[in-house]
């Protein structure tokens, strides 16, 4: 099979670090496994760590100068790791100015996927620090964004992916889950997370009855279209993110949605979105919901 031309990429941001590959290499399997071209995107708004002022304080003219310069060798760096490692593989660079998050979204409205590096920055790192571009990206990007640690992640030797599922009837992350399973030879764990309310239900029973409802429901229509993948649900009870976060030990990637339940719904990005990508252990992919409509979600659901 030849790669595709023409299609939407894979756009994955690219660290002006050498040393930090693990994102790089990731979108770079996932390229070669979809039969998709590769874009690499290094935003620039500061000088990168290769810049080096002249003696006295550089002109305008100078320090654009050596921020191009920097950028394109690490662009060329980049693709020529991509290039070892898939020969055959479409791939090409964009240096652009701005600050990463608006450069990576931008680049996102015609893109298939974007993946960039995870450091597990604190949530106040994330809000404030400019280098983050993780959640600003998620929260607009139509498309899914991959959160890939840059820390070695081990897994079982039976390869699985999880997905969390919110009860969403048109849930583009349980379908993309499906089709990444299917594309790896993976099993799938759907988890529907059933976290009780502070104040109790009536019948606890029942809720989690509609919860199985409502999992079962979900999951039907997509084991049909995809009888390769071998498929494990269950509900469990607990806090969302502390349950994703721990099945997403040793799988090979945890995918969500992005938009969650209760007073966060009208939320661009769901607190489990938010949680999970501080918590997973692996991989975290994020899908835009593209349908809004929802099912009624038991007390307690989120």
């Amino acid at each position: 099979m030849t790669h595709a031309q023409g299609r939407e990429p894979i756009v994955v941001g690219s660290d002006s670090d050498p040393g930090r590959r693990t994102a790089l290499a990731w979108a770079a399997d996932e390229a070669d496994r979809r039969r998709l071209p590769l874009l690499l995107v290094l935003a620039q708004n500061v000088p990168t760590p290769g810049y080096r002022p002249t003696v006295g304080r550089p002109s305008w003219e100078e320090w654009n100068e050596a921020l191009h310069a920097t950028g394109d060798s690490v662009l060329k760096e980049a693709v020529a790791f991509v290039e070892s490692r898939y020969p055959q593989l479409p791939v090409s660079g964009l240096l652009a100015e701005g600050h990463p998050a608006w450069v990576l979204r931008e680049q996102a409205q015609n893109a298939t996927m974007v993946v960039l590096g995870s450091w597990h920055l604190s949530p106040l790192q994330e809000l404030f620090t400019s280098a983050a571009v993780t959640l600003p990206l998620i929260a607009h990007a139509p498309c899914p964004v991959v959160a890939v640690p840059e820390s070695e992640h081990i897994t079982q030797k039976h390869p699985y992916f999880v997905v969390g599922v919110d009860g969403s009837p048109q849930s583009a992350a349980v379908d993309f889950a499906f089709e990444e399973a299917a594309l790896r030879g993976a099993v799938l764990r759907a988890l529907y997370v059933w976290h009780p309310p502070r104040l109790g239900v009536l019948d606890e029973d029942a809720a989690v009855q509609e919860c199985r409802r409502l999992l079962s429901e979900t999951v039907a229509g997509r084991t049909a279209a995809h009888p390769e993948v071998a498929l494990h649900h269950e509900v469990v009870t607990g806090h969302p993110v502390q349950v994703l976060a721990t099945a997403s030990e040793h799988a090979l990637c945890l995918v969500v949605g992005t938009r969650g339940h209760g007073s966060f719904t009208g939320m661009l990005l769901g607190s489990v979105s938010q949680g999970v990508l501080h918590h997973a252990h692996c991989p975290v992919i994020t899908v835009p919901h593209t349908n809004q409509s929802r099912t009624t979600a038991p007390p307690g659901v989120h």
